[in-house]
């Protein structure tokens, strides 16, 4: 194989959340759109909030299509009796609020910019992320440090799709001009990233994260091309790895 491109999976696999928790952003969330002026009770808010984002998480993880948070919040104050949009000036605020609790608690995993570094220096590096709101993952990016050696950043908000539907992957694989069969894709995720990356045509390494560990890919059947302990071991023998391919 002559390797023209490495794609990479982005958070469980570059970077990891630590000590996050959805229920204290929603109570940030549900603040911010008061100070919106959408007076509702916070048990209100967050009924309405979760049924909207249960309806969309099936849509989601189901048919792969990318839905934006503006949508089920949105669709949540609508049931409250507001009338707004997705759009909304005040929605957009809100999940400002909402999201700057997630970019802060994200880290970078170990080995991490040494891999994206070295990987730079010999090809072109993609990116791709399943993720609701495409401005996050830019600034978190740029936050720590790591926008500028990526050739090509690809979320699934801006797509419409999700992995592992094919989209996502062929608009990566498009915008970096490479054939999949000249790229790798890493990742964590059994069935987003390996099944995804493999019905593509691309070569997959598999790394354990906090999300996924080896027993989850045993489970899920998936084979990738290569299977590596950790960041830090594909470092190692990333050279190695594209002469023996």
């Amino acid at each position: 194989m002559s390797c023209r491109a490495v794609i990479f999976d982005y958070i469980g696999t570059l970077v990891s959340p630590q000590n996050y928790t959805m229920d204290a952003s929603k109570q940030k969330l549900y603040h911010a759109l008061q100070a919106e002026g959408f007076n509702t009770t916070q048990d209100q808010f967050l009924n309405v909030y979760n049924a909207a984002h249960e309806k969309y998480r099936k849509i989601r993880y189901g048919e792969h299509r990318e839905v934006t948070n503006a949508i089920w919040v949105s669709e949540a104050l609508c049931s409250l009796g507001y009338r707004v949009a997705a759009d909304d000036y005040r929605v957009k605020a809100a999940l400002s609020v909402f999201f700057k609790d997630f970019i802060d608690t994200l880290e970078l995993n170990e080995g991490a910019k040494k891999l994206v570094k070295h990987t730079k220096e010999r090809c072109k590096v993609g990116l791709i992320s399943n993720f609701t709101c495409a401005p996050v993952i830019y600034a978190s990016l740029r936050q720590l440090g790591i926008a500028d050696f990526f050739d090509v950043v690809v979320v699934s908000d801006e797509i419409g799709w999700r992995k592992p539907h094919k989209q996502i992957f062929q608009a990566a694989l498009n915008k970096l001009q490479v054939q999949p069969q000249n790229a790798i894709f890493i990742g964590d995720n059994p069935t987003e990233d390996i099944q995804g990356a493999k019905e593509v045509g691309l070569e997959t390494i598999f790394v354990p994260s906090q999300f996924n560990s080896l027993e989850d890919l045993t489970n899920s059947k998936q084979e990738p091309n290569y299977i590596a302990k950790d960041l830090q071991s594909i470092t190692d023998h990333l050279n190695k790895f594209f002469v023996t391919r």
